[in-house]
């Protein structure tokens, strides 16, 4: 892994190394140019000065004076060779640098000196003659060699200076900073470990880290260790949570077990039987509002016993109040919001539970009490993936028996749950009220499997079931029959197709007719009319 210490060395190396190249170059540049100018001023100096002593000498034809003037232009080491020819002899005089420095004569057969050469005229002119007239005469000529090999050796030096003292200062700072990135990065080294101790140990297993520092470090490790005592006392109180969830948990399986043999117990009438899948829907959708109300009452209690244990201990904290305030204020909430859907829940079953356990007679809401017979049943329903449509006027008002019309809702619409569709397979139930005169005509029809026409003018008769050993008693769409029939005075019918759904047409008056003792009851109407 290429750590955060690596990467700082490794940068401020690189930003070394990198000012030191720059200045170096131009150091380097800055050199290069000064030699140039001083080599050209040496070139002009040496140039000038044979112009100026050669000529008289060349026109004089004295070879030891020429020879002595070369040999004195040859002092600088930058002159290789100096060639003095004359205009009618041609190579006159001539010094040569050997390898070793030494100065050696040049003779016309020797191969051409190493450098640069520069050539120049020597011109006499007697400046002692009388005669004005004499003009200055073309001696000859010389030619220099100058060598670079000086102005390439400096610079090879400079820069392997440079070079040395690039790597010098580069090894200088990354053993300073390894030594002081130490102080910062051992501490972090140790926190670093106690992270990961705590993300992969157990909280009781870890150790807190030492609080000797004290600089930023220290307060970082101080930090640590308080969220660690922290984190200590949250899982504490999780725990604690769990365990009362658990508590609730076998409670509630207990009182659901209960509610199991309660509902046993009413299987003996058909007719209640749907008040039993009532207060089993009632007891699901309630349980889960209550349960966590009861958790937030309970973390709220916790949360209350230790601001009460800190306030008679005076060592209550600006932050604990706070925190109190919070959790108090979260706990409110939870539970407030739960206790009013669990009152809107016991709301809604209210009426229809009340209904079905009386004979009562009184005017309710057609649209409003579908709405709340299928919120009854939400719990059975919501297992399978089947959509429930309701369409009906709101201003339809029945003046009849709610609890036996909630038995023909429920049992009408619990029979195209468990025989219209298979498990898992997804429908459509649509019910649709409208009114005709007095009479109501009530629709319920969904998409399923449809009945098959041989069973299809028994599904009223008492005991009849598709579904025998299965949990079917075959007194289902007797009882919806028969209240239709003789409470409701009205009629059914049902169109079905295999494969294309089931179609049931209630029709019955809005305004239930009522009979004195000793009155006769009508008979009941024709029950099937069979699919086409």
């Amino acid at each position: 892994m290429f750590s955060i210490q690596s990467r700082l060395k490794l940068l401020f190396v690189v930003i070394v190394t990198l000012v030191l190249a720059i200045s170096g170059t131009y150091t380097q540049y800055s050199l290069g140019k000064e030699l140039e100018a001083s080599n050209q001023r040496l070139r002009q100096g040496v140039l000038t000065r044979l112009q100026i002593s050669l000529p008289s000498a060349l026109w004089d034809l004295d070879k030891s004076k020429v020879d002595s003037i070369v040999e004195a232009e040859m002092l600088p080491p930058e002159v290789v060779a100096i060639r003095v020819y004359d205009t009618s002899v041609g190579l006159f005089s001539g010094k040569l640098r050997t390898a070793n420095g030494n100065l050696t004569d040049i003779t016309a057969d020797m191969a051409t000196p190493p450098g640069t050469a520069v050539e120049a005229l020597l011109v006499f002119q007697d400046g002692g003659s009388a005669s004005a007239s004499i003009k200055p005469v073309s001696v000859g000529r010389v030619v220099i060699n100058f060598s670079r090999e000086q102005i390439d050796a400096a610079l090879a030096s400079e820069l392997t200076r440079k070079v040395v003292e690039v790597l010098l200062l580069d090894a200088i700072l990354v053993l300073a900073l390894s030594l002081s990135l130490r102080v910062v990065f051992e501490p972090l080294r140790r926190l670093r470990d106690g992270l990961f101790d705590l993300a992969t140990r157990g909280t009781d297993e870890v150790e807190e880290l030492p609080e000797d520092r004290r600089d930023e470090l220290g307060d970082v490790i101080r930090g640590f260790n308080q969220i660690q005592r922290r984190l200590k006392s949250t899982i504490g109180r999780i725990r604690e949570a769990e365990d009362a969830s658990r508590r609730s948990a076998q409670q509630t399986a207990q009182a659901l077990t209960d509610l199991r043999q309660t509902q046993e117990s009413l299987v003996q009438a058909e007719r209640l039987a749907s008040l039993g899948s009532l207060v089993a829907g009632v007891a699901h959708e309630i349980n889960t509002p209550v349960g966590i109300a009861l958790t937030s009452a309970s973390v709220l209690k916790s949360a209350t016993d230790e601001i009460q244990q800190a306030v008679a201990s005076s060592g209550v904290k600006k932050s604990d109040i706070l925190r109190y305030l919070d959790t108090a204020n979260e706990s409110a909430r939870l539970i407030m919001n739960n206790a009013y859907r669990a009152a809107h829940l016991i709301h809604s079953f209210k009426q229809i539970a009340v209904d079905q356990t009386s004979e009562a007679r009184r005017p309710f809401g057609l649209k409003e009490y579908i709405e709340e017979i299928v919120s009854s049943l939400q719990p059975k329903l919501k297992k399978m993936p089947i959509t429930l449509k309701l369409d009906c006027p709101p201003d339809i008002v029945l003046d009849s028996y709610p609890g036996a019309f909630a038995q023909v809702i429920t049992n009408l619409t619990l029979n195209c749950v468990e025989h219209a569709f298979a498990p898992d397979m997804p429908g459509v139930i649509d019910i649709s009220a409208r009114l005709d005169g007095d009479l109501v005509e009530l629709n319920v029809k969904d998409d399923g499997k449809g009945i098959a026409p041989d069973v299809l003018d028994r599904i009223f008769d008492p005991f009849f079931t598709t579904r025998r050993g299965q949990g079917g008693t075959g007194l289902g769409l007797n009882i919806v029959y028969n209240l239709i029939a003789k409470q409701f005075a009205g009629t059914i019918t049902v169109h079905s197709t295999l494969g294309a759904g089931t179609h049931f047409t209630l029709r019955f008056p809005r305004v239930t007719a009522q009979y004195d003792e000793g009155e006769t009851v009508p008979a009941p109407p024709e029950k099937v009319t069979p699919a086409a």
